[in-house]
């Protein structure tokens, strides 16, 4: 679930997945999709994607990738990234997971991130959130999130870069996770699953109340 998820600003945005190969969307095309929303909404989502562009860039220069060398390393074409950066689309989770662990910022020393200043991100139909619990830069490899899921609520992931995997702790509720089309797993409060998330997979709450779970990605080397 999900700025790399992180490190954009604070506040709250859409979670917004597309199908491979349309990476981002046009700002129209969301607009269409999207329930009606406040001035405020819409400034706010402005200037998230305006952080981000600026971040990615700045990010990718200090590395000293070209855009071609960074759509052949994360697997996001030119294009794709052209449109983040010039703010022309709306960058998904997904895309940013891919391109976030080669030009993630590398820190040294303690890091703190504050509940208070934790990217919140929603889901477009709003029943999905995630919040980063791991500061931003700690590390490329490994990132945690809490998630909450309203009650019988289904949230599609698209296949992270190859090789990743993620862990699921039910901390309240129950999570039905669907791997690819011929896995489900059934899981109650307490217990834990790790799958190869380099697949399609689905999280799934059952229950007549909302879940909560904690959500650990794991980045191959």
């Amino acid at each position: 679930m999900a700025a790399r998820k992180q490190d954009v600003g604070k506040g709250t945005t859409d979670l917004r997945n597309v199908s491979e190969p349309s990476e981002g969307r046009s700002a129209a095309a969301v607009s269409r999709e999207r329930p009606l929303a406040g001035p405020g909404d819409d400034v706010g989502a402005a200037e998230l994607g305006r952080r981000v562009a600026e971040h990615l860039r700045e990010r990718r220069k200090a590395r000293g990738m070209s855009l071609d060398d960074l759509a052949r390393s994360s697997g996001v074409s030119r294009a794709a990234l052209s449109q983040v950066e010039t703010c022309k689309s709306n960058p998904t989770v997904g895309l940013l997971w891919k391109i976030a662990v080669l030009i993630g910022e590398k820190r040294t020393g303690a890091t703190v991130l504050r509940r208070s200043d934790a990217q919140v991100l929603r889901s477009l139909d709003g029943k999905l959130e995630s919040r980063p619990l791991s500061p931003a830069g700690s590390s490329p490899l490994v990132e945690l999130y809490e998630l909450r899921l309203a009650a019988r609520a289904t949230h599609a992931s698209e296949p992270h870069a190859a090789g990743t995997r993620e862990l699921l702790v039910v901390l309240t509720g129950s999570l039905r996770l669907r791997v690819a089309d011929d896995e489900v797993y059934e899981l109650g409060t307490g217990d834990t699953v790790s799958f190869a998330a380099d697949r399609p997979h689905a999280y799934e709450n059952p229950g007549s109340s909302e879940a909560r779970y904690h959500n650990v990605i794991l980045y191959e080397r």
